[in-house]
């Protein structure tokens, strides 16, 4: 985890202490880093007197050891993946969201109001939704990136110049495509060549980073790397020749929400919080930051047109499915565990 804690809006809550309004509360953040933009936490602010800590993480992995490790009943919101919630609601770490306490809950699109890891939308709300795969500098190859080959059995030329996201979820189901073996098998012989291709492969990998991901490649540190398809067009408006990869034996897609977290010292700040990013003009902004879908109704009249067009966004004909990290029952997520463990090592 990379913990970055910063007190937004403090300029803001000086001119309003000064004209004599009174600060309405506070609210505590555990974030994705470089995910949503200091303008709207600086108009939450401004709209609600309520003042803003974030912290930040760099997986979803190291959020939930973070909160288990002593973060409970520090913070009042936290931003996970979809398989994330659900292994959070079944760890008791998420509060109940009541019938009525989001006025905004309506503006969720249909797609979304109901997904399968958070049924009823009991504990979220929808944040941002995209995909996971990797990008190519093109300067440094010109050949087909389309194919999980290129993490798990690169050419000459990007051999030992590729970066990993140290996210476990998303780099094992990764490698679960490349073999075409499911997600959560108990199989023996599955696990063991999981772990053999993930063992042999980390020879050509120099880095694992998730918050630099983009960096490396902007830089030429890396010459491939897993990213986030926003972050990767983020890296492509840098450095044109970086190539976002739509694999032919399929991708990750994930949705990120916002969770109420249990023993949140700040409810009531929370639900506001929540209730003003399912607000269309708020969450669009956020995606005209970070570059991801949202998801929400009645955003389109906000959103950057361009976003409509990023190749990031909008897969290729023959680009395999994509899926999402499935959440492991307990004891084969042990296994998967070690094999993470062992791939650090």
């Amino acid at each position: 985890m990379k913990p970055i804690k910063r007190m937004t809006q403090t300029a803001m809550a000086l001119a309003l202490m000064a004209s004599g309004a009174a600060a309405e509360g506070d609210l505590v953040i555990y974030h994705w880093f470089e995910y949503i933009p200091q303008d709207l936490l600086d108009k939450f602010t401004a709209e609600t007197g309520i003042n803003v800590t974030m912290d930040t993480y760099d997986s979803n992995e190291s959020m939930l050891a973070a909160l288990k490790a002593g973060g409970m009943g520090t913070y009042d919101v936290a931003v996970p993946g979809d398989y994330m919630v659900k292994i959070m609601a079944g760890e008791g770490l998420l509060d109940t969201i009541a019938d009525g306490e989001l006025a905004n809950k309506g503006n969720i699109a249909p797609e979304w109001a109901d997904p399968s890891f958070d049924p009823g939308r009991k504990h979220s709300i929808p944040y941002q939704w995209g995909s996971t795969s990797f990008s190519v500098d093109s300067d440094v190859y010109s050949g087909d990136i389309n194919t999980t080959d290129i993490l798990f059995n690169p050419p000459a030329e990007l051999a030992g110049k590729i970066n990993m996201l140290d996210a476990q979820g998303e780099v094992l189901a990764t490698a679960a495509l490349h073999l075409g073996i499911p997600q959560c098998s108990t199989d023996r012989e599955q696990l063991k060549a999981l772990n053999d291709l993930l063992q042999a492969s980390k020879d050509n990998w120099v880095s694992f980073n998730s918050d630099t991901a983009k960096e490396v490649l902007v830089s030429g540190d890396a010459a491939a790397g897993m990213i986030w398809d926003g972050f990767s067009a983020k890296a492509r408006e840098e450095k044109a020749s970086i190539t976002y990869a739509f694999p032919t034996q399929g991708y990750v897609v994930w949705m990120d929400n916002v969770v109420l977290l249990n023993d949140a010292p700040n409810r009531d700040s929370a639900i506001k919080f929540m209730d003003f990013l399912l607000e269309p003009e708020n969450i669009a902004a956020v995606s005209n930051f970070a570059r991801y879908a949202d998801g929400l109704t009645g955003t389109a009249e906000f959103l950057d047109p361009a976003l409509a067009t990023l190749p990031e966004a909008n897969p290729h004909d023959g680009a395999g499915p994509g899926v999402f990290v499935e959440a492991c029952d307990e004891a084969t997520q042990a296994v998967y565990d070690q094999i993470w463990t062992n791939l650090k090592k």
